[in-house]
């Protein structure tokens, strides 16, 4: 279905300004259409008589005329005259049209939209006495509400020009609606309303006093009356109940002299969400700090290995216990990042960059100088698959700097491995490439007995339930990854398939 700014760039001639006065418009109109029990739809002229449908919305406090939705339909005027006079004559309009499938005749209202003193669109309120609600104290209200706002709109001071955006975390009118005169004093509260201020502890009759001796804090209110702009405000009305309430101001008078007459503050209490809210900011701290202390933790051990190591006399235990060593710091640097991260999931290119730099310090040396670099970045990842794929990453680095570039290389001052990631929402792809020496011709993956291919190889294929290939790298793959070719020397591509599921 196409947008009310597609349609009225293919078919009018209304500037952008205009445009925005009725996206705005149409931000606000579920209000509108709530406090009038019926259907609002949004006409524009498009030239040559003819008139398009841009919007369509159905009260969630009535029913509904229209089965289908009428955006990007175009209407008969000759059964819409309303529409048309509404327009031309810029005045509110009353008429009548015949629906189909809706015994007798059905009533319109037609608004005239206006914007910079001039009318640019028609607001129809439609609906059948039929199938109405019958008229109480509330529906009385609220009508009477509707025209308030009705008359607002024919003169151009309806939407508001500022703070459009509140009326998408604001209550609804079905939470509970005050209406309030110009002085702040209420003189209807809704039923729903009335439960709200119940549940924080107001049981009087609230009609005839004002929000401050009812004991509820009145800002909102105030700035919506001197600003002449909704205002939308949270409040704790004490330590267990929160109340979020939205404040329209109702606008009287010419443009240079324009004053709030009265206010409609709408309420809800979201006591039960703000807890929820609260309970899921602990737990986030709690995992947090989880995350932190088997971070240091880890560190801890590494330390102690550390201290181990240099009572050993053995070069090939010094070497195993340096190993572990690098793997625990590896998984330590996962938990750090989480402990800094909200939820369980982690940007990935904030662990791989940290691994890189840990393997440029401590794999490579002075007589094997080897430069290493990222390209892409991963996503966002859940700690089950980030840890393990870290601890896969380390090993191929280095992996591939002890066996891609050895000490008796004539090409060492070239040697250049790339870390290449692509995450295409369900799958991680994560090449790491090297311009070295390549691998053997007897080379089986399978077959390898080395702890550290043997440690990629578990983990890809059980733990990630992902896919490890390793092949002799082309020249197309040293091209494309930006590598610089050695004369002699194929290279290796390892390439990890890995698939991703979600936290939802």
């Amino acid at each position: 279905m196409a947008t009310l700014a597609e349609l009225t760039r293919q078919h009018t001639a209304l500037s952008k300004e205009d445009v925005a006065h009725l996206q705005g418009l149409v931000s606000e109109w579920g209000m509108l259409a709530d406090f009038c029990f019926a259907d609002l739809l949004l006409y524009v002229p498009a030239g040559d008589g003819r008139w398009l449908v841009v919007g369509h919305v159905r009260a969630a406090t009535g029913q509904t005329l229209y089965k289908t939705d009428w955006v990007g339909e175009w209407t008969n005027i000759g059964e819409r005259e309303s529409v048309i006079a509404a327009y031309e004559n810029e005045r509110v309009t009353e008429g009548e049209i015949r629906v189909e499938g809706i015994e007798g005749m059905c009533k319109m209202v037609a608004i005239p939209v206006r914007s910079n003193g001039q009318v640019i669109a028609t607001l129809t309120r439609e609906w059948s006495p039929r199938i109405g609600r019958q008229l109480g104290e509330l529906e009385t209200t609220y009508l009477e509400i509707f025209e308030r706002f009705t008359e607002m709109i024919a003169a151009g001071r309806f939407p508001f020009r500022a703070r459009a955006a509140d009326s998408s975390v604001a209550p609804r009118v079905g939470d509970g609606v005050l209406v309030l005169d110009g002085g702040g004093v209420v003189r209807y509260a809704s039923p729903n309303a009335t439960s709200a201020l119940h549940r924080v502890g107001i049981n009087a009759n609230v009609v005839g006093l004002t929000l401050t001796e009812l004991g509820v804090v009145d800002s909102s209110v105030r700035q919506a009356f001197e600003r002449l702009e909704p205002v939308v405000e949270e409040f704790d009305h004490n330590s267990d109940i929160t109340l979020l309430t939205r404040c329209i101001p109702i606008i009287s008078g010419s443009p240079q002299e324009a004053r709030a007459t009265g206010a409609v503050m709408l309420l809800r209490d979201v006591t039960e969400l703000r807890r929820r809210d609260r309970l899921l900011l602990s737990k986030d701290a709690t995992i947090r700090e989880i995350h932190h202390r088997v971070k240091n933790n880890l560190q801890t051990i590494s330390s102690l290995l550390r201290l181990q190591s240099r009572r050993l006399q053995s070069e090939e235990a010094k070497d195993a216990v340096a190993e572990s060593v690098r793997r625990i710091r590896t998984i330590a640097l996962v938990h750090e990042t989480l402990s800094r991260e909200p939820g369980e999931d982690v940007p990935f290119i904030e662990i791989v960059r940290p691994l890189v730099r840990l393997a440029e310090e401590g794999l490579q040396s002075v007589d094997r100088p080897v430069r290493l670099s990222v390209q892409g970045e991963g996503g966002r990842l859940p700690a089950t698959v980030a840890t393990p794929l870290s601890v896969v990453l380390t090993e191929l680095l280095q992996n591939a700097i002890d066996h891609a570039f050895p000490d008796n290389a004539t090409t060492k001052s070239h040697g250049v491995v790339v870390v290449q990631l692509d995450n295409s929402g369900d799958e991680l792809r994560v090449r790491v490439l090297d311009n070295g020496i390549g691998l053997k011709d007897d080379f089986d993956l399978k077959a390898t007995q080395g702890l550290g291919l043997s440690i990629v190889r578990t983990l890809v294929t059980t733990e990630l339930a992902g896919t490890i290939t390793m092949r002799p790298g082309l020249a197309y793959d040293a091209l494309s990854m930006g590598l610089e070719p050695v004369e002699g020397n194929l290279g290796t591509v390892v390439e990890l398939r890995i698939p991703i599921t979600t936290n939802d």
